[in-house]
């Protein structure tokens, strides 16, 4: 398979999990929408070197993993693009600050190593925290509930064409390099002096496709508005959700967990 058609095979099976019935995909998407953005929050307010009070951080996380069945290793592959890029902005701590700040027995830990670690922490447990709300979350449910905490409806529309129809543009490009490879038999790749045709072929079709598709919308009766069919009515787990969750955070973020857990050890 190639890398395109690996793309869109793992969009649409995001999206199947994100329609199973779990119970944590039952919960009303605007709890699980504002236990993510408090989640997010709370973990980057860390001070750069309280690298035990974020580890602990990693309970939520982990326990919704479990609660939601759902496979680490699976998430660690789909965003085996996007964690090597948020993890790499600090990795320049190390050479300006250089001050020691921590002894492991007989190794000294400097600023800057300490500043790394904390900063690609943060980054893992922010990434998988969006990906479980994703993962749990049909992109519909996303969109209503951005629609109730009144986010602009042109942006919400946009958000959701763009995921819907991401897999259109994505068959269009694997449509083309399969018609260039076999024009091309024995090529290793796309040769640089077409890739300005190549691109304005996929621009073009795609301007064509999204004009049949506005077409259909407008004949659907589409006003700019988004429907995402009947309302969700709130259940007592949509309330005791993000209360729970929001407090283990909070006790998460004010005391120390791991350094007490360690001296119970110690």
């Amino acid at each position: 398979m190639s890398k395109i058609g690996q793309a869109i095979s793992e969009i649409q099976s995001l999206e199947t999990i994100s329609k199973e019935d779990r119970r944590v995909n039952r919960i009303h998407p605007l709890s699980k929408l504002i236990l993510t953005v408090f989640y997010i929050a709370v973990t980057v307010s860390f001070h750069k070197y309280d690298l035990p009070g974020l580890i602990g951080m990693a309970v939520y996380p982990a326990a919704v993993f479990m609660i939601a069945d759902l496979s680490f290793r699976e998430a660690l592959r789909r965003l085996r693009v996007v964690l090597p890029l948020v993890m790499v902005m600090g990795i320049l701590n190390p050479f300006f600050d250089r001050k020691i700040v921590l002894m492991v027995g007989a190794l000294p830990v400097s600023g800057g190593v300490l500043s790394m670690l904390t900063l690609m922490i943060k980054a893992v447990l922010t990434v998988l925290a969006g990906y479980l709300f994703i993962a749990t979350t049909p992109i519909e449910e996303i969109c209503r509930a951005l629609r109730i905490i009144h986010i602009p409806k042109t942006f919400v529309v946009v958000v959701l064409l763009i995921y819907r129809y991401i897999t259109v543009l994505l068959s269009e490009a694997r449509r083309i390099t399969q018609a260039y490879q076999l024009r091309a038999p024995g090529q290793k790749g796309v040769h640089y002096k077409v890739w300005g045709s190549l691109v304005g072929q996929m621009l073009l079709r795609s301007m064509d496709r999204a004009n049949d598709i506005y077409d259909s919308m407008q004949l659907r009766g589409f006003d700019g508005d988004l429907r995402t069919g009947e309302k969700k009515a709130l259940t007592p787990l949509d309330f005791l959700w993000p209360l729970l969750w929001g407090a283990v955070i909070v006790l998460l973020r004010i005391f120390p967990v791991v350094e007490l857990l360690g001296g119970l050890f110690v």
